[in-house]
């Protein structure tokens, strides 16, 4: 069985005393006369006096504010909350706070093998080139800036000129279709587009000329298109408006870069929900909440210090990339990569840790679990003894691929489990550097997060499943969804559920000591017989057996009938047997229990994935009970694997 109070790596008292939580701690104790005996008393009183708690985030990183706040916190239920009203700030004005020469802002790098350093000084330039060029086409505080860029230098030049500006930014990355592309710009109407003709992918590179042509018609609002080529001319008519960002970076500069102060709850960018059945919801959120959140995250909870190499592997389209802005505020040099995690090999992210050297690893837990399935052993291959830190995210991490990171990778590394989302663009449960590192748990629930959960009649429970509720507002909670003047939508989304307390829509456990487990989306739970279970218990438990690539499992009542099918993918060179029959049920049954036992168990093709990296449970359990299902073009990663499932139920219609 799989045993979660199996502890696999504890922070020496070093490490503990090193870090940034216990400065904060010493801080608190010199400044405000405040001694916390644990992390569960600090994180009691971060949640419980949250006011006071953000007003001392904000002193101790010594938050430059233009003007002065009046008031750290006013309103009395959520949404309707307002922060630091009256302070005038900027998020880029604090990332150049950590100019520094000696060490670089960025190291880039793609799967051809070119790496490129970015010293501050040419970040700076160029950041000063563009802000000086969208000030001369007209570019203002408040008009909204469009991007649909690869993970390159370019894009945070871009959004580091945007922000300078108090422009808003919005992204998408160059592998979403023009449908899925366009659903989204519409929405807010920007002014200008910054594009890239190309992205590269898996040994292969994809035009994007003639997406770009249809994204720039069906956006009338556009002034001016800023293009990115690489190698080869633009032989396709994109837009009458092109400018060349080669051009752009040669605009003539006087003085040093500035910076536009704006309002606390100024938006700095757009980000959007997947959108696979419906209209994707703009999710906006601040200048002065996304700064705070971001300083206590990647300060205070991932430990990160001036001088080290920071990395996460995502695309612009992910709330990952606009996090990882955040390693720029702590000092850290900022990793990018562009390009497949799994070409040329998949041990070629492995490989790069040990070769810049790399202190904190970030990726998605499908990443780490194919890796294991994969037979990948990256701590005999290299040296990764400057590795301090493997973020994980995305998706629940299934416990055997606690115990691979142990074996194969490092014994002595801090693996970071950690949940949040696009919602709050940050984590509400995470790594804490005081705590051992339990195998399938997640550390701590993140300071100022005052997460709970709830049972069916919305009481607080502990140490069973229940729905993953805040209490409390946070700051980087979005201040609105774009063109929802009435905030309807962000109340359906957030609010419908409990008056005043945000529903995120997870089952979460929590425990004694503060770690906790997040067992899947509670809008897909399985109820056998009266008990409740997260999918994520069937999908961690899956993980663990030889040959299986991938599982789905759908709870529903057909016909005055209790349904739980599971469906899998198997490895190649392996076939559904009556013996792994045997063992997938003998497994669920010993680790999880009788209710965790398929009805039935069938192979398919593939499982359904969003873009985003969530399994389609809703929409093929709708499928499985006779509905019609309507999904939009270009939001799900795979389509094909949808194909299965229409023989069982209706026909899925994807619209354009």
């Amino acid at each position: 069985m799989n045993n979660t109070n199996q502890r696999l790596w504890e922070p020496s008292e070093a490490f503990k005393k090193n870090s940034h939580l216990y400065q904060f701690q010493q801080w608190l104790s010199t400044e405000k006369k405040m001694q916390f005996d644990d992390y569960q008393a600090l994180w009691e009183w971060s949640t419980l006096h949250t006011a006071d708690f953000w007003e001392c985030i904000w002193q101790y990183f010594k938050v430059q504010s233009h003007t002065p706040y009046q008031q750290v916190l006013t309103g009395k239920e959520m949404p309707f909350f307002q922060w630091f009203e009256g302070a005038t700030l900027n998020y880029a004005e604090h990332i150049f706070r950590k100019k520094n020469n000696e060490r670089p802002a960025l190291i880039t790098l793609n799967e051809s093998g070119h790496q490129e350093t970015i010293s501050w000084n040419t970040l700076e330039q160029k950041v000063l080139a563009f802000r000086t060029y969208l000030t001369q086409i007209g570019i203002k505080k408040g008009d909204c800036i469009a991007a649909y860029l690869p993970n390159t230098s370019d894009a945070i030049v871009a959004f580091l000129a945007v922000n300078s500006l108090g422009a808003i930014w919005s992204c998408c990355s160059p592998d979403f279709g023009a449908n899925t592309v366009i659903e989204r710009f519409k929405q807010i109407e920007p002014k200008l587009l910054i594009a890239a003709n190309y992205y590269h992918y898996g040994g292969k590179k994809f035009q994007k000329a003639e997406d770009l042509a249809s994204i720039c018609e069906a956006l009338p609002s556009l002034q001016e298109v800023i293009l990115i080529l690489e190698d080869q001319p633009l032989t396709q008519n994109i837009n009458s408006k092109i400018t060349y960002w080669e051009d752009v970076l040669s605009t003539p500069t006087k003085g040093p870069l500035t910076f536009t102060p704006v309002p606390f709850n100024h938006p700095i960018w757009i980000l959007y929900s997947s959108g696979t059945t419906g209209k994707p919801k703009a999710i906006t959120h601040s200048h002065g909440g996304v700064l705070l959140e971001h300083l206590k995250y990647i300060h205070l909870h991932n430990d990160v210090k001036e001088g080290e190499n920071f990395f996460w592997f995502t695309t612009t389209g992910w709330m990952m990339w606009n996090f990882l802005q955040a390693s720029l505020l702590a000092g850290a040099t900022a990793i990018l990569y562009d390009g497949s995690p799994g070409f040329p090999h998949l041990n070629i992210l492995w490989e790069l840790t040990a070769k810049l050297p790399i202190h904190h690893f970030g990726t998605s837990a499908p990443f780490l679990t194919t890796c294991m399935k994969k037979g990948v052993v990256p701590g005999e291959q290299y040296d990764l003894s400057s590795l301090r830190s493997i973020g994980s995210t995305g998706a629940p991490l299934p416990p055997d691929v606690f115990d691979w990171v142990y074996e194969k990778v490092s014994k002595d590394v801090w693996l970071a489990s950690m949940s949040g989302g696009t919602d709050v663009c940050t984590a509400f449960v995470g790594s804490m550097p005081y705590a051992p590192v339990y195998k399938g748990k997640i550390q701590a629930r993140a300071l100022g997060c005052a997460l709970k959960a709830y049972d069916e009649d919305g009481n607080e429970v502990m140490e069973e499943l229940g729905e993953m509720v805040i209490e409390k507002p946070m700051p980087s909670m979005p201040i609105y969804f774009w063109n929802d003047p009435q905030m309807e939508r962000y109340h359906e989304s957030y609010f419908n559920t409990y008056a005043g307390i945000w529903r995120h829509g997870d089952w979460v456990e929590l425990f004694e000591d503060g770690s906790l487990i997040i067992q899947g989306r509670s809008d897909a739970t399985l109820n056998r017989q009266g008990i409740r279970i997260g999918t994520a218990e069937i999908y961690n438990i899956m993980d663990s057996i030889e040959g299986v690539q991938d599982s789905l499992v759908i709870n529903y009542e057909k016909d005055g009938k209790d349904l739980m099918p599971l469906y899998i993918v198997l490895q190649e060179g392996y076939t559904l047997t009556e013996d792994l029959q045997i063992e997938i049920r003998q497994t669920l049954r010993r680790e999880g229990s009788p209710r965790h036992v398929p009805d039935m168990i069938e192979v398919v093709p593939d499982i359904p994935y969003t873009l985003s990296g969530k399994k389609m449970e809703i929409p093929v359990k709708k499928l499985l009970l006779g509905k019609d299902v309507k999904l939009k073009k270009g939001t799900v990663r795979n389509p094909e694997a949808l194909s299965y499932f229409e023989q069982q139920g209706k026909k899925v219609n994807i619209s354009s």
